[in-house]
């Protein structure tokens, strides 16, 4: 392992200006988070209510009332901060910021003298910490912890940061292996990495040291977890954890010995984000390559096409390799969120391009599902398909929505997208001492301080829908000697560099082209992309897909949509001999890259209505029209498809 990892560029010093993301980021500051606040305020009519402010101002004496809402309700308001801080690290917003500090003042006023912060204990008066498997306390400590590191390192504020650094002190206090202290961990992973985050802002080692608790004491036999009365006389807080054994909670061994993903995805993928941290911490090469088991275990056996994870809706959770139903499934925003933040960490220790590959796939497709295009829609949950009368009426798929909803009773997902899509710079880009890595091809520019100067680049795409890039090189000086690293995405076959219009030679290490020489102000690198659409084809252990095809353009997944193609979209058969057409819809949400498919569907006029019959259906030659699965249901309900029949040969 190498002793320093890659870092983030500072979001201050990274300006997006890209056609397709636009559209996403540009609703951060002027709709998602002022409608998050008001929604969390529960103003929003029609949205369900959060009771997350409330359940403050209830907290520190401002109001009468009863907890409402989940365990970990808090979260909410830390998430939305969080969001705020990165949107702060850019640009300047006096009234988002005021109320902000609103929120932190009111926190801070609900904190205890001991330092406890958490509403629904404070309360319901019920005992701290008597739950860890179910109670999330450490979980929301977590975000809290997050929020306000994030926060500091916007506005330089340090009250949020004081804050969260008493309740940090205090969970120091009752936590470890020492005795009077509690040797437990928290059922739901967050304050893991939380921690770690804390510890680079204040250089205090103690909170690394119980970070580094908490994961390797996670799964050690007594396992914690069993000693507690939620399970030993079945008093959950939520029913149906009677259901789950010690996996559920990644509990079930020694992380150091797990091999598989198991459990709750969220939990899981949040688990492996603070390995990773602690493995970097303290060098453990050992600790390194079992989150690299983990990582491929995902990737290999049980990620979705579209970067998604959590096959069953029952415990949101992992089942086995190759169980990846396409109606059924979970693949909840937040673990896709986790996935990134896991892939991200083991790029930067590692500098393997594979990591990235799964980070660009997860953003570019489950992320944005998870958002309407108006930025006050979403889903909790990702189907890659949908029949919306099934969906609606069988009540085995009653997790499925079959439209983004304007907010949810556990609302963990909304104000994750929004703080994933106000920190998207922290995965375009990395340095280490003098290299500039480029990992996904957004358009920006960046100003990043390197051993040789200060370097500036600006990177131009049209990426995805068009796979040529330009880097243009604005140094301050002619001469400058620094490297500039770029992913060579694992689906492009035939990625062309070229500086100021010639070919050059390059380093191809671990999936990254590395250019090393002296630069001279407007340099220009052009980076030709192959994201030419292809089908692309499912291990055929993975039994639901097995005769189908599904079609890719660089890292988007397509899908086909009733409202282009009419209903009974599973009677679609794909002829993959003939080339998919590019067709680009300036009309359609704000300007589409679409695909035209050929093959052929049943003829259901000429279908009668009896359930059974030896009559073979008729197919009839049709054309079909699919779009990014990162837009879909941004024009009313109805089906859509992932994966379609594929013509045998």
């Amino acid at each position: 392992m190498e002793s320093m990892k890659l870092t983030n560029v500072d979001l201050k010093d990274i300006k997006i200006n890209d056609k397709f993301w636009n559209k996403y980021i540009g609703l951060v500051d002027d709709v998602i988070l002022p409608f998050q606040w008001e929604l969390i305020n529960d103003n929003v009519e029609g949205a369900e209510k959060s009771y997350c402010i409330q359940n403050f101002r209830i907290a520190c004496g401002d109001e009468e009332g009863k907890h409402q809402g989940m365990v970990f309700q808090d979260t909410d308001v830390a998430k939305w901060i969080e969001a705020v801080a990165y949107s702060l690290s850019k640009k300047s917003n006096p009234k988002l910021e005021e109320i902000a500090d609103s929120a932190i003042d009111l926190i801070e006023r609900a904190q205890c003298e001991d330092g406890y912060i958490n509403t629904y204990y404070t309360i319901t008066g019920e005992k701290r910490w008597s739950n860890l498997l179910e109670g999330h306390e450490l979980y929301t400590a977590g975000h809290m912890i997050e929020a306000a590191v994030a926060y500091y390192e916007a506005t330089g504020k340090k009250k949020f940061l004081d804050v969260v650094c008493r309740f940090a002190d205090y969970i120091d206090e009752v936590f470890g292996r020492e005795d009077g202290k509690i040797p437990g961990y928290p059922g739901h992973p967050e304050i893991e990495l939380a921690l770690v985050k804390l510890y680079h802002v204040t250089n205090n080692d103690k909170y690394l040291e119980l970070a580094n608790y908490f994961v390797r004491a996670r799964g050690e036999e007594p396992i914690y977890f069993l000693s507690e009365d939620c399970v030993i006389n079945g008093n959950y807080i939520f029913p149906i954890f009677k259901d789950f054994t010690m996996e559920y909670a990644q509990a079930h061994l020694p992380v150091i010995e797990q091999e598989t993903a198991e459990g709750h995805s969220v939990r899981a993928v949040y688990l492996y984000s603070a390995m990773a941290d602690i493995a970097y911490e303290y060098q453990d090469e050992r600790l390194l390559k079992q989150c690299d088991i983990l990582w491929n275990n995902i990737v290999e056996k049980r990620m979705y096409i579209t970067g998604s994870i959590g096959s069953a809706s029952y415990g949101e959770r992992f089942t086995t390799d190759y169980d990846l139903p396409n109606n059924t499934n979970y693949s909840e925003s937040c673990a896709t969120i986790g996935l990134a933040m896991f892939s991200n960490r083991m790029f930067q220790i590692t500098k393997d391009g594979k990591y990235m590959d799964i980070v660009e796939k997860a953003l570019y497709n489950t992320l944005l599902s998870g958002i309407a295009m108006d930025g006050k829609h979403f889903f909790y949950v990702n189907p890659l398909e949908l029949v919306p009368d099934i969906a609606e009426k069988n009540p085995t798929m009653s997790h499925v929505k079959t439209s983004r909803q304007l907010w949810f009773g556990v609302a963990c997902c909304p104000p994750n997208i929004a703080r994933t899509l106000a920190s998207l710079g922290n995965y375009i880009y990395a340095v280490d001492k003098n290299t500039v890595y480029i990992n996904l091809f957004i358009s920006s520019q960046i100003e990043a301080n390197l051993t040789s100067g200060k370097v500036l680049l600006d990177l131009d795409s049209n990426y995805p829908q068009k796979g040529d890039a330009k880097l243009v090189v604005k140094s301050e000086k002619d001469g400058d000697e620094f490297t500039i690293a770029i992913r060579n995405p694992e689906f492009s076959k035939n990625t062309k560099v070229r500086v100021n219009g010639l070919e050059v030679e390059y380093q191809l290490e671990k999936g990254y082209m590395y250019l090393s020489r002296k630069w001279n102000n407007n340099d220009e690198i052009t980076i030709s992309i192959d994201v030419s659409f292809r089908f692309v084809r499912c291990n055929p252990r993975v039994r639901d897909n097995i005769g189908k095809v599904s079609l890719m353009k660089g890292p988007w997944v397509y899908c086909i949509e009733e409202v282009d193609n009419g209903e009974y979209l599973g009677s679609v058969i794909i002829d993959t001999s003939i080339p998919p057409k590019e067709e680009y819809d300036e009309a359609l949400l704000g300007g589409t890259t679409c695909a035209i498919l050929e093959g052929k569907r049943i003829d259901y006029s000429k279908v009668g209505d009896k359930l059974y019959d030896d009559v073979t259906p008729t197919y009839i030659e049709d054309k079909f029209k699919a779009i990014p699965y990162c837009s879909w249901n941004n024009r009313g309900k109805g089906e859509m498809y992932v994966w379609m029949s594929e013509k045998q040969k």
